[in-house]
């Protein structure tokens, strides 16, 4: 797993265990708001609003999709299973084992992709733009700091208006290299 995998994995899971919460709190029901009917009667005022059923397929989607996600991982790692928890319980383990997951390239490849994949469903039932994330480091181009993630597109781009480069990937770092450790997400030397 390269670090710019890691990174996007490690940024679509926080978007995950941030935007989750809300998710949940589009489909509970609203004290005020809509109408309800009642078999057999019309409308009652002061009731809830229908159900979103896009937000409740997106709901469903994301559970099912981290339940799976983390018994794969689980078990192509060779660990034992654990208890059902909460989504982003379960997330956060999955963030946990990153590391060891990047030592199996095409678990690395799954887990990056379905994790931007289920960040960008929860994004778009939420009806948020696409997500920018601020990376360490300077663009190699203009040498600004305002290199940027979009974890939708698994694209790193300076937002600099005078310079707007896409840096290439360079190659794997040393394991353990990253933004901690000197380097930004691209593996270059800040």
């Amino acid at each position: 797993m390269t670090a710019a995998r890691r990174q996007g994995a490690a940024v679509s899971i926080a978007s995950l265990i941030r935007g989750f919460p809300d998710l949940v709190a589009e489909l509970a029901p609203s004290p005020r708001g809509g109408l309800r009917e009642h078999r057999g009667s019309g409308p009652v005022g002061g009731t809830t609003a229908p159900v979103r059923l896009h937000v409740s397929d997106a709901l469903r989607d994301i559970t099912d999709g981290v339940m799976e996600l983390e018994e794969a991982v689980r078990e192509r790692l060779g660990l034992r299973p654990v208890p059902p928890a909460a989504v982003p319980v379960r997330l956060r383990r999955i963030a946990g084992l990153l590391d060891r997951i990047a030592g199996d390239p095409v678990l690395a490849a799954h887990v990056e992709d379905e994790t931007r994949r289920m960040a960008a469903r929860c994004a778009r039932a939420l009806g948020d733009p696409e997500q920018m994330v601020r990376l360490p480091g300077r663009c190699p181009a203009c040498d600004s700091v305002s290199l940027r993630a979009f974890p939708e597109r698994a694209e790193v781009r300076c937002v600099n208006p005078a310079c707007r480069a896409v840096p290439e990937a360079g190659p794997d770092p040393e394991p353990g290299a990253g933004p901690a450790s000197g380097t930004d997400a691209e593996g270059n030397a800040r």
